[in-house]
């Protein structure tokens, strides 16, 4: 019998990788947990929260403007950029510190180094060099920015990862991409008084996205004062005799900004892993490729999370892992199950969603039912913003279980996580009829929407 250092090794030390190192450890497991960099991964340290972090401090000028709609008076403001950084840095140290004590006190050895594979049971630890064995690895090193090294200029620009450290809060800013990501950031850029451009080569926003929710947040960020540049893109990127950045565009157009954001993707972290000395598969972006069960080609090799490119979310991640822990270790085969996942985008107003979009349910069914509501939210009836919120559930008329709930509006993402239970649940429309509402709130339209406001049977739309 063969005698390794760990039971399990995990590569990356981010959401997927210490669930699924904390359990094995609580289970009597002897594991060791490999990251380069700070143990959290992208979402705790650059990503999801510091990036909620800075939303709700780009909100604070809109709030203090609806204040005086309901009678306070609001004295001299200024932001301190560096103030933000600092009390980030700050709270992002802390829960790394939680990630840190949850494995050690769960048992598990914590190695601050890059590990790569020397074949299928064999890691070496970059900062030592020496190796160490497995019986069982788990890769969860996650995905990273895409710099776009083709794109001329593109050192001189930064990605999400640099947003967050910037010495100085730029004049104005230039940011490539159509994504989530991209939005986000415009939105949060824009409220802390940045002028800001996004570029973007689609023909809309936030592609994969219901329509109405892309079309509506186009109008509300260009109504706040947000540029927004459709079916064009960046060809190169240089310095300013008079400061800052130039770029110029497919289109021809010149514009000048003090930074430069590239919001362009994310690729896998896969490269000098050492993948191919352990014989793990991927696919033609650097993906690992996994089955059902997040095995890889080598039947003791997972891997968990962004590295895979199945769904890049933070919680996808992290289910994957307690599927590996139920399937390895408590005897109890468990696939992740990635269907109606809710999600959300933090822009302002924002975006949550679960299930198929009007265009996606509308090659998947006969016939649908699509309810919709748009109304100016009773915030903004004082307040005096003119934004409206968007509300729609999409019903499969054949057997009246809703397929998708979309809405745009404050807290959209709080209401997607609720709503995510109820199409999970398999809920139909005379579900959401029979729910009393509760009044007065935005989330009440969900369950008053009696009437169809239009039906789209074999792809054409009819009304009633």
């Amino acid at each position: 019998m063969t005698t390794y250092d760990y039971d399990l090794f995990v590569i990356g030390g981010g959401s997927g990788g210490v669930r699924a190192g904390r359990v094995a450890a609580s289970l009597g497991k002897n594991v060791g947990i490999a990251e380069e960099f700070r143990f959290g991964g992208t979402c705790v340290i650059r990503g999801c929260v510091p990036k909620k972090l800075f939303v709700y401090a780009s909100q604070y000028p809109e709030h203090f403007e609806d204040a005086e709609g309901f009678g306070w008076t609001v004295g001299e403001r200024s932001f301190d950029w560096k103030a933000l950084i600092a009390a980030k840095d700050k709270e992002i140290a802390r829960l790394e510190g939680l990630y840190r004590k949850g494995l050690e006190n769960a048992g598990a050895e914590l190695l601050d180094t890059r590990a790569e594979l020397v074949d299928a049971h064999t890691v070496r630890l970059v900062k030592t060099g020496a190796t160490v064995t497995a019986e069982r690895i788990v890769i969860a090193t996650g995905g990273s920015a895409n710099p776009h090294a083709a794109l001329p200029g593109h050192e001189l620009c930064i990605t999400s990862n640099e947003a967050f450290h910037l010495e100085e809060l730029p004049r104005s800013i230039l940011i490539a991409g159509g994504g989530y990501i991209a939005v986000e950031f415009a939105n949060i850029f824009h409220g802390l008084g940045v002028e800001t451009t996004l570029i973007y080569r689609g023909k809309e926003i936030l592609s994969r996205f219901d329509e109405d929710m892309r079309r509506g947040l186009h109008k509300a960020m260009e109504e706040k004062g947000i540029r927004i540049i459709l079916t064009d893109l960046i060809e190169e990127v240089a310095k300013a005799p008079e400061g800052g950045l130039t770029a110029r565009t497919l289109n021809g157009a010149t514009i000048h900004a003090d930074q430069v954001m590239l919001a362009l993707g994310r690729d896998p972290n896969t490269n000098g892993l050492g993948l191919e000395a352990a014989g793990v598969a991927v696919n033609e972006r650097g993906a690992i490729i996994v089955d059902d069960y997040s095995r890889t080609s080598v039947p003791h090799i997972f891997a968990l999370g962004d590295v895979t490119d199945r769904v890049q979310l933070t919680p996808v991640a992290i289910h994957e892992a307690m599927c590996f822990i139920e399937t390895e270790y408590r005897n109890n085969p468990t696939k992740p199950d990635h269907d109606l996942i809710a999600t959300a985008v933090f822009s302002q107003p924002e975006i949550g969603t679960v299930g198929l979009s009007e265009e996606e349910a509308i090659k998947r069914f006969a016939e649908i039912e699509v309810y919709r509501a748009e109304f100016r939210p009773m915030k903004a009836t004082l307040s005096g913003r003119t934004e409206k919120t968007i509300m729609k559930l999409i019903v499969n008329a054949a057997d009246r279980k809703v397929v998708g709930a979309h809405i745009l509006g404050h807290e959209a993402g709080e209401m997607a996580q609720l709503l995510g239970i109820t199409l999970k649940a398999g809920c139909t429309k005379d579900d959401f009829d029979r729910t009393m509402a509760v009044h007065p709130t935005a989330a009440e339209e969900l369950v008053t929407m009696y009437k169809p406001s239009y039906r789209v049977k074999n792809g054409e739309r009819v009304t009633g």
